[in-house]
């Protein structure tokens, strides 16, 4: 595997040319890194017209992802949400009728942003009662889908797409290709928030990455689970992608992206292409084996202890990457887990008043596994008496009240665009949300803008910490 941006940016960085161009620092280290940062000159080919090195780097992820095109950015997937959302809505009939996106409600912030940005409406898909867990995770199964696309259509108002995240913030997963079989028959393009999943595509047995299931567009972050440095994202586009010209999806990246794209984050993604022809799957295999024992090791001593809950999240439709442990199982909040687990030199990637996530890849070394597994026999050895510990029952998910209250009273990009003021949110019941106020991780709207803060919302922003809301100026 090749590495053509890697190549020339270092050729360059050793040929003692005069920098008389951008940027300032002239390759003169001030960090280390700043010999290889660069922007377009002659040979380093343009991000969104590229002809030689980006052109060719982008072909050999195409073929290592297995995609009808994969298309690099250097700004997250937001800038790959944005893009896949005008290209969708580029490509819907046009009815003369507001559009209208299909969507899990546990949806990242970039998508009400894209929205904003775009002008469409959002038709929230909100989990069955009996499967509504914490904010996180929304489970849509196919049957769900099939009758609200049904309503929709029946109503005269087909939508340009249907919007899910997979893997969610707690590791679990849709059921891509039975969505996107519903999808198919409906005519409408499956999209999918795959920025946790990039390193799908490198498991052994069946594929579980959504391109493969069948999904029409989604987008990856490269440097959530992969050895890319932060920024690096993948647009990937499957066979039955709604636009499939080149120009087209350039031109909506760029639409979203810098000028200046980061050469840093082009060399990452252009490195990691041939990590992952070479040595990533067999450490992709091995980490997940041995993360799989983790989870079984701990929960067996968290039932021998008498927690009223498995201790680490586990079974089908869950990805193999998450260690996602459940606080209740301890006594305790996720908040004080997570503190715990700074005690002991672990930092979590996520933390909420249940819910502990701890991401592993390959590249964590064994002493990560031994601190984790000192602090949590110390957690268990302390476990409170059983009869001070949360029975499952008590434990009630946070969706069914939020979706049983919700109310819009304008559209969104109304919303984010409107005179505004930021309130403590303890004055915030009946006004109109403005921003999506949440902390990320898991930037996940607990109001939507323009719909109304209700009791229920109120307070899940109060359990989730959130101190001030952005509301409409009265």
């Amino acid at each position: 595997m090749d590495t053509p941006i890697v190549d020339f940016v270092r050729g360059y960085a050793q040929s003692g040319t005069s920098r008389l161009h951008m940027p300032g620092h002239k390759g003169q280290s001030l960090l280390g890194f700043e010999p290889l940062d660069l922007t377009e000159i002659r040979g380093a080919d343009e991000l969104y017209e590229p002809e030689g090195i980006i052109a060719q780097s982008e072909a050999n992820a195409t073929r290592l992802f297995g995609t009808q095109h994969t298309y690099y950015s250097t700004e997250g997937s937001s800038q790959c949400i944005r893009a896949m959302l005008c290209l969708a809505l580029q490509a819907a009939p046009r009815t003369g009728k507001r559009p209208v996106l299909l969507a899990a409600r546990n949806a990242h912030k970039a998508l009400l942003y894209a929205a904003a940005l775009l002008d469409f409406d959002i038709r929230w898909l909100w989990p069955a009662a009996e499967n509504a867990g914490a904010l996180c995770s929304c489970p849509i199964s196919a049957q769900m889908l099939t009758t609200a696309l049904q309503e929709l259509t029946g109503q005269g108002s087909t939508p340009f797409g249907v919007y899910v995240t997979s893997p969610d913030y707690l590791g679990g997963m849709q059921d891509i290709r039975a969505l996107s079989a519903v999808c198919d028959t409906f005519g409408v393009p499956l999209l999918v928030d795959n920025a946790h999943g990039a390193y799908l595509r490198f498991l052994p047995g069946e594929p579980l990455h959504p391109i493969a299931l069948g999904a029409a567009m989604c987008c990856d972050s490269a440097h959530k689970t992969l050895p890319v440095v932060t920024g690096g994202a993948y647009l990937h586009l499957g066979e039955n992608a709604p636009v499939q010209e080149e120009a087209a999806v350039r031109g909506a990246l760029a639409l979203f992206g810098s000028t200046s794209p980061s050469y840093l984050i082009l060399q990452s993604l252009d490195a990691c292409n041939r990590v992952l022809a070479k040595t990533y799957p067999v450490g992709l295999q091995r980490c997940c084996s041995r993360l799989s024992a983790l989870r079984g090791e701990l929960n067996t001593a968290a039932q021998a202890a008498g927690c009223p809950v498995l201790l680490a999240l586990d079974g089908p439709g869950r990805e193999p990457l998450k260690l996602t442990l459940d606080a209740a199982a301890l006594g305790m909040t996720g908040i004080a887990l997570a503190d715990a687990l700074r005690g002991g030199q672990l930092e979590c990637e996520y933390a909420d008043p249940r819910y502990v996530v701890l991401m592993f890849t390959p590249c964590n070394p064994p002493q990560d596994y031994a601190r984790l597994r000192t602090v949590l026999r110390q957690c268990l050895h302390g476990l409170p008496a059983a009869g001070r510990l949360p029975q499952p029952e008590e434990l009630a998910g946070e969706f069914v009240a939020l979706a049983q209250q919700a109310r819009a009273h304008c559209t969104i990009r109304q919303a984010v665009f409107a005179p505004q003021e930021r309130i403590p949110v303890q004055q915030a019941l009946g006004r109109i949300c403005a921003m999506p106020t949440v902390s990320c991780p898991p930037a996940i709207p607990i109001a939507v803008s323009g719909e109304e803060i209700t009791p229920a919302a109120l307070e899940l922003m109060q359990r989730y910490g959130v101190t001030e809301v952005s509301v409409l100026r009265r």
